[in-house]
């Protein structure tokens, strides 16, 4: 069996996707084994040119995606739902905020909870009294892990929910950009977007996976189960971990993994109140309102600062505000697909609601409890010991739990919060991972392809964290994040013209004109619609069926009713229109006239096979135009008849304003015309 066949047959795999992209990651592992000091001189070549060349450009980046949704939230495509207009939320709205409650816990907050308000008190980014420095060190803190994050997860989630869900494109990140690449997305250009997406998801994982086990290290060394926290034992820790993710995963067991992630979610809670309720509850409660309000006035100025003018603290910089927007880069596709999957049926605006302010609040009040806290200790009970250890932030939330009471139990339930959390996150991962590689997004993948990635997920994070600790796992996610967050600001106008397009379809109402139309005439009324209307046939109904049914209106007007009447014929200018007019004394004039419009046609419909009547690149259209600037319509299908009867319907509008604001408004008109 040839390689062609056996990837056809045998695996769910994009061949140039999968090819590439394990291309790429045996070559760092292959450069990393061979040449280990010069592939980290390399790496830390590159980590120092983004940060001096393209801080600015991440900062910027996620500025706009916020400003993005926020925009659709308050524009009239807030109203558009992810589905069809009839579809209703598959999850209640209880339900569904549960769930992004949930996707906002990690590894990541039980790993930097503590840590990194109190490193953030105790660096050179804050200063003045100490009461200001924590008020200051809770701000930086909030802002990393606030509504920036959540405005990244929430672009890329609604994208794949709005073309997945309205659009009826598979949920892949491909589809996101169909309004800009119409059915090329299938092609090579859809390839390279999912290898990019595939490469920061992959390295975003892994570096989760680093976390993840130093802190599990950690923890089993402070709860006395092993002598030291030493590279080998991490490795142990993800091989476990690896290999429950990947029974997790092949076994099926969706519905226990369903039960994990809730049991995981309410020990993270209990934590959370413990911790609460143990330390110093009233001033919590008032830090809590307290960061809230400080956050949201110094939002928009931290949005848009890279430390151009503080010098001293582009370093901190560097290494806080731009690493963690990277990462947040490289988990969007992961956490989006989650979100973009609960979402069906929902409005825009009620998703950028949810997505953007509950995981955030939550946020907020977590880093309050525990940072706040964190401070507070190490300035009162601990004397100092706590801020010793921000040099190894994976063990200082056991030691911060020392400090409270019972540390055994609370140790023991951040440590299986910490597991199910790497379990869960791994297992999701992987799915994630065979989705973005598959040539058919609704193929089931085999379970090689399972344990496939479990392994390369496990091997790259191993032999990054043994050639230079998570300091690599931080570097490789901040060079493939750079490419990936220039896709996603396409991304977002591929959005914002598929939002468009489709307010202005559902928004077009059928030709007013198709009122008078009845079945005796239908034959003709096909035969004009397939017939593509170029100026000559324009003219030719100007002449022909306008021309007539004015002067016969006319005629009728002038001879029964004494009115003054006039027609226009202006067929020579460059826009052919013709004017009825009804004059009047005190008032502005009626006028209804109809032109000559031309309208640019699509390449693709020109191309289209199923559609041989249309050749020509524009298309010419009779249109209506009113005394009052109204926007007028297409009546090629009128015949004089018909015509007549429109231009009356205008006509009794026209008469029925007399007697209300149009009296007022047309006087004030005319007379202002007349001077």
């Amino acid at each position: 069996m040839s390689l062609s066949q056996f990837m056809e047959k045998r695996t769910s795999f994009n061949p140039f996707v999968i090819g590439l992209t394990l291309f790429f990651i045996l070559l760092l592992v292959a450069m990393i084994l061979i040449a280990p000091e010069q592939t980290q001189s390399l790496l830390n070549q590159a980590k120092a040119g983004i940060f001096a060349n393209f801080s600015w450009f991440y900062i910027l980046a996620f500025s706009i995606f916020l400003g993005f949704l926020l925009t659709l939230s308050v524009s009239s495509l807030g109203n558009i739902k992810l589905g069809s207009d009839e579809e209703e939320p598959e999850f209640s709205f209880l339900s569904w905020l549960a769930m992004l409650f949930a996707a906002g816990m990690g590894v990541g907050l039980m790993f930097f909870g503590a840590a990194e308000p109190l490193t953030h008190y105790l660096s050179e980014i804050t200063s003045g009294a100490p009461e200001h420095r924590q008020q200051e060190a809770l701000l930086h803190t909030l802002f990393h892990w606030g509504i920036h994050a959540w405005a990244v997860y929430g672009t890329i989630a609604l994208a794949l929910a709005y073309f997945g869900f309205r659009y009826k494109l598979p949920l892949a990140l491909r589809s996101c950009f169909y309004p800009l690449l119409k059915d090329r997305i299938n092609g090579k250009m859809g390839d390279l977007i999912d290898i990019m997406a595939l490469l920061a998801t992959l390295f975003g994982i892994i570096t989760t996976l680093g976390f993840g086990a130093a802190q599990l290290g950690a923890g089993l060394h402070q709860m006395g189960w092993v002598s030291e926290n030493s590279f080998g034992l991490q490795v142990i820790v993800i091989t476990v971990v690896m290999s429950l993710a990947l029974f997790s995963a092949i076994s099926g067991v969706g519905k226990g993994v369903k039960i994990l992630s809730e049991l995981n979610l309410t020990l993270a809670f209990l934590l959370l109140v413990f911790v609460l309720l143990t330390g110093p509850t009233l001033y919590l409660l008032s830090a809590f309102s307290d960061n809230i309000g400080n956050y949201l006035s110094n939002l928009v100025q931290l949005s848009f600062k890279t430390y151009v003018y503080e010098q001293e603290h582009t370093a901190w910089f560097s290494g806080w505000t731009v690493l963690y927007w990277a990462w947040w880069c490289s988990w969007a596709p992961f956490v989006g697909l989650f979100i973009a999957r609960i979402s069906k049926g929902r409005t825009i605006r009620e998703f950028i609601f949810g997505v953007l302010v509950i995981p955030s609040v939550f946020g907020i009040l977590w880093f309050t409890v525990f940072g706040n806290t964190a401070i507070w200790l190490n300035e009162g009970d601990a004397a100092g010991a706590l801020g010793q250890m921000i040099s190894s932030p994976e063990t200082l939330l056991f030691k911060f739990l020392d400090y409270l009471p019972l540390p055994t139990v609370s140790g023991l339930v951040s440590l299986i919060v910490i597991s199910l959390f790497f379990i869960t996150s791994a297992d999701s991962g992987i799915y994630v991972l065979n989705n973005i590689a598959s040539r058919d997004k609704s193929l089931t993948s085999p379970n090689w392809q399972t344990v496939m990635w479990g392994l390369l997920m496990s091997m790259v994070a191993i032999v990054l964290m043994q050639s230079g600790g998570l300091a690599n796992l931080q570097t490789m996610t901040l060079m493939v994040a750079l490419p990936f967050a220039v896709l996603m600001l396409i991304m977002c106008f591929s959005l914002w013209k598929g939002l468009n397009a489709d307010k202005k379809y559902f928004a077009t109402k059928v030709n007013p004109t198709s009122i008078f139309w009845t079945g005796e005439k239908w034959k003709e009324r096909l035969g004009q619609m397939m017939n593509q209307t170029q100026e000559k046939d324009i003219l030719r109904f100007l002449k022909h069926t306008a021309l007539p049914a004015m002067r016969e209106l006319r005629q009728e007007l002038i001879g029964k009713y004494n009115l003054s009447v006039e027609i226009h014929a202006l067929l020579e200018q460059e826009e052919p229109a013709v004017e009825l007019v009804i004059q009047k004394e005190s008032l502005r004039d009626f006028m209804y006239g109809i032109k000559s419009v031309g309208r640019e046609v699509s390449e693709q419909l020109i191309n289209d096979e199923n559609l041989p009547h249309i050749q020509h690149h524009t298309t010419y259209e009779p249109y209506t135009y009113f005394f009052d600037g109204r926007v007028g319509y297409d009546v090629q299908y009128m015949d004089q008849a018909e015509l007549i009867a429109d231009i009356l319907k205008q006509y009794e509008r026209y008469l029925s304003l007399l007697d209300d604001v149009g009296q007022e408004l047309m006087a004030h008109e005319q007379t202002e015309l007349a001077e």
